[in-house]
Parts: C-alpha cells; sequence; structure tokens
C-alpha cells in the first residue's frame, strides 16, 4: 500500500498519486509577517515539514517541489506598520528572518521555493484581468469582487452552499456588494497604504488572490497538494479555489492538506484570545527539538492540546533516545550470532515506520515503532550480545527514520584527556577490586559533568 492522505475536498482518505509520475508539487500556505511566530505558526511548519520529508523519503529529494510563502501585504501589516511608524516594507524585513531563525531552530527545511506576495503583484494583477474579462468579477467603487455566485461550485471545500451563506451572513449597510460572500481581489488606493498601478487604477491585492497568483507562477495548475491550517479552509481556500478555476478552467490542486489547532484549556489558541505564547517565549524554557518532539505526538490533522506537562514529556521522550544513542555510539563488543535477528529488528522498525506514515502520516505510530525498536535493542546492548558492526548498522537505521523526523538528539562523544585518562584510572581500579579509588572517581567526574554506567559491556559515559 502506498501513500494514504485525508483530502478535505473529499471528506476521506485516499491514494496519493502525484499528477507527473514520479514528481511532487506542493503549496503551503505561510504566516502574515506582521508579528513574530506562535506555537500555532510553529505547529502548522513542521506538520508540513513532515509531509514534505517523507514525500521525499518516498519520491526522492530532487523530485519534490515544496513552496511556502510569506504575506507581506495585509490589512493587519498595514495597521501594524502605522502603529510603530515605519513602512510596511520595514517590518516584514524585520519580522520575516525571525520567522526564518524560529522554523530552522524547529528542524524546518527551508523551501525549495520561498515566495514573496509582493513580488507577484503583477500575476495577480493578471489573474484579476481574466476574471473580470470572464465576468467572474465586477468593479466597485472601492474595488474589484469575485462575484461567488457565478463560480456554481462554490463552498465544496468547506461543504457549504450558496444559499445557506447568504441566509447566514451579516449584510453591512453599505454593503454593494451582489453576494455578501463576495470577496475582494483588487483594492482600491487608500491615503498612506502601498499601492501598484492597475486597469483599475492603483491600490494593491486582496489576500485570497496572492496565493493562487504564487502558486500558478511557481508550480502551474493543477498541481498535487496544497496545504495549511483548518482554520483557512473558509474563507481563504475556498476562494482560491473558485478564482483560480474561474480564471484557468481547470482543477486548482488535487489534495487538500490541513493540519489541527493547537488548543490552550481545549480552546484554539488565538492572539484574540489572549492565550498565545510565541516561540521565541517556548524557546526560552524549552529546547526547539523538544517542541518539534510535542508536535509529532499527535497526528497532523488533530487539535493539540498545549501544556508544560506535554513539554516536559517531550523533553524526558528525547532525553530515552539520547541515552539510546549513547550506548549505541559507547559499544564495542565482540561480534555475535545474533545479527541476523538484528537485521529483522531494523527491517522491522523501517516497515512499522513506512507503514504509519503512508497511513496520513501518523507520527504517533511512527514513534511507537522508534520507542518498540529502542526497547528491543537496549537490553542487547546492555548486555554485551551487539558489536559494534551491529551498532553501525542500528545507528543507519535510526538515521534513516530520522531524515523525515528529524528528531535525533546530537551527541557529543569528545572528551577532553583528563577526563579520558580518570575513566582509565577508575577501570583500572575496579579490575583491582579497589571500590573506594572507583567511587572518588565516579565523584570526580560526576563533578565535571560526566556521568558513568557499568554496563555488561563495560564502562559507558554521557554528558549531563
Amino acid at each position: 500500500m502506498g501513500i494514504q492522505v485525508y483530502n478535505t475536498l473529499t471528506n476521506k482518505k485516499e491514494p496519493f498519486t502525484p499528477i507527473k509520475a514520479g514528481k511532487v508539487s506542493m503549496y503551503l500556505c505561510g504566516p502574515t509577517v506582521y508579528d513574530n511566530g506562535h506555537l500555532g505558526h510553529g505547529r502548522s511548519a513542521v506538520a508540513f515539514d513532515i509531509i514534505r520529508r517523507y514525500l521525499e523519503y518516498t519520491y526522492g529529494n530532487e523530485n519534490v517541489t515544496f513552496v511556502t510563502n510569506y504575506t507581506d501585504i495585509d490589512d493587519k501589516m498595514i495597521k501594524r506598520a502605522k502603529k510603530e511608524g515605519i513602512t510596511v516594507k520595514e517590518l516584514a524585513e524585520r519580522i520575516i528572518p525571525e520567522y526564518t531563525k524560529d522554523y530552522a531552530a524547529l528542524g524546518v527545511k527551508p523551501s525549495t521555493i520561498q515566495t514573496l506576495a509582493t513580488e507577484y503583484v503583477d500575476e495577480m494583477i493578471d489573474i484579476v484581468k481574466i476574471l473580470v474579462e470572464k465576468e467572474f468579477a465586477y468593479e466597485l467603487d472601492d474595488g474589484v469582487y469575485f462575484e461567488v455566485e457565478k463560480f456554481k461550485e462554490y463552498g465544496k471545500l468547506s461543504n457549504q452552499n450558496r444559499d445557506e451563506l447568504r441566509a447566514g451572513a451579516r449584510i453591512e449597510k453599505d454593503d454593494k456588494k451582489r453576494h455578501p460572500h463576495d470577496f475582494v481581489l483588487w483594492k482600491k488606493e487608500k491615503p498612506g497604504e502601498p499601492s501598484w498601478d492597475s486597469p483599475w487604477g492603483k491600490g494593491r491585492p486582496g489576500w485570497h488572490i496572492e496565493c493562487s497568483a504564487m502558486s500558478q507562477a511557481t508550480l502551474g495548475q493543477p498541481f498535487d497538494i496544497h496545504g495549511g491550517g483548518q482554520d483557512l479552509t473558509f474563507p481563504h481556500h475556498e476562494c482560491e479555489i473558485a478564482q483560480s478555476e474561474a480564471a484557468y478552467e481547470t482543477q486548482f490542486c488535487n489534495i487538500w492538506l490541513h493540519n489541527g489547532f493547537i488548543t490552550v484549556d481545549e480552546e484554539k489558541m488565538s492572539k484574540s484570545l489572549g492565550n498565545f505564547f510565541t516561540l521565541k517565549d517556548i524557546f526560552k524554557k524549552y529546547d526547539p527539538q523538544a517542541v518539534r518532539y510535542f508536535f509529532l505526538t499527535a497526528q497532523y490533522r488533530s487539535p493539540i492540546e498545549f501544556t508544560e506537562t506535554q513539554l516536559t514529556q517531550a523533553s524526558s521522550s528525547l532525553e530515552r533516545i539520547k541515552d539510546f544513542l549513547i550506548n549505541v555510539k559507547n559499544n564495542d563488543a565482540k561480534p555475535t550470532e545474533k545479527h541476523n535477528e538484528l537485521n529483522n529488528k531494523c527491517k522491522q522498525l523501517i516497515t512499522a515506520f513506512e507503514s504509519s506514515m503512508n497511513d496520513d502520516f501518523d507520527t504517533p505510530a511512527a514513534l511507537a515503532a522508534l520507542f518498540t525498536f529502542i526497547k528491543h535493542i537496549n537490553p542487547e546492548l546492555r548486555e554485551g550480545i551487539l558489536s559494534k558492526e551491529d551498532s553501525s548498522q542500528i545507528m543507519k537505521t535510526l538515521q534513516k527514520v530520522d531524515t523525515v523526523l528529524n528528531i535525533l538528539p546530537a551527541i557529543d562523544a569528545s572528551i577532553d584527556q583528563d577526563v579520558e585518562k580518570l575513566i582509565a584510572e577508575r577501570k583500572q581500579a575496579r579490575e583491582e577490586g579497589n571500590w573506594k579509588r572507583s567511587d572518588k572517581i565516579r565523584e570526580e567526574l560526576a563533578n565535571k559533568g560526566i556521568a558513568l554506567e557499568d554496563t555488561a559491556q563495560g564502562t559507558i559515559w554521557k554528558k549531563v
């Protein structure tokens, strides 16, 4: 069985088959860069980093094109820039590097193509022109709007129909739109706001048109996968479908993937509720690698409850992995006849890992497979029945899995000569039965931040 994905468009799991055999095209809606990133941004970035990495694992790195964007022109950005007395461009130039650093700390790979909305305004204008010519859009005093009733499938992603949308919509007193959910494609210029020339006068793009233009310019249409948070399903992604398919008369993309919310006290984390945590604040207290691990403990579509306990448990789990890696690296036992059995255990891990990830990128199951492997291997390492060559095979297997998970802690295997000399002296003292000297050296090493563990294969150490 190949990769099965849950497609929001069809509301079911279905086999993933790239449009072009062996080549994957994927677009992810990025943040509007008016403020620093929070846990919700981090969760989405890590979720789709994992998905992108597993697609690369399956199809090859060179065969996956992963596009993400930064929205660097938007009402929120204009408001924030005015408040700070700077330009929108200056705000973007300050915030974007912060996102880049935060995502790198979380182990998120740089995109194949990273776009900025302001670099694709010409492409946005071209789409709006087509929509006006095809009479899917109309002009008002304040801008150009998409007419949702002209697009018969509007609502297909979010499972809503236009009559229900009209009935449930609030109609503003001075609203001249033909339908309450008609959305703006081009906003006409207002004093003090950034603007570009267009057939409808100076102005700037609406939010929804940005992603349609950037994805079409970089991936073409249709492309394989469009991703984003669940909160973008309606209206943002619904509007992307309508304007793109109306303009180009072909499906926008094949698969829609949406990651779940982060909740705090069972409420969605959001700035409006004041219950959000910036990534920078979290990183002051927790290792970013532990935050990444925390995100992986829930399947990407599921909500995940943020608590201090969860992050503490994530840190503890990483420490268990680190201890295992130290045991593997310190192993220098003689070869045994257990090698074939180890082959089977390594194969079992890869099989379980791939089975989990093929099932809509089920990272909790993938982590469970990893810890089952550790549970089975650790006793054999401690008993000294696995060789140094076996340890090499274990590391290769773990590294293969970690090309996707990217959670293996770094192990510093270097120690200075004084520490190395003390470890050798303690080994000699134990061989001579000089337990008093042995204990004193253990205490001395502990004061230097070196913990010792005596196993059947010898003494192993780790930095603490």
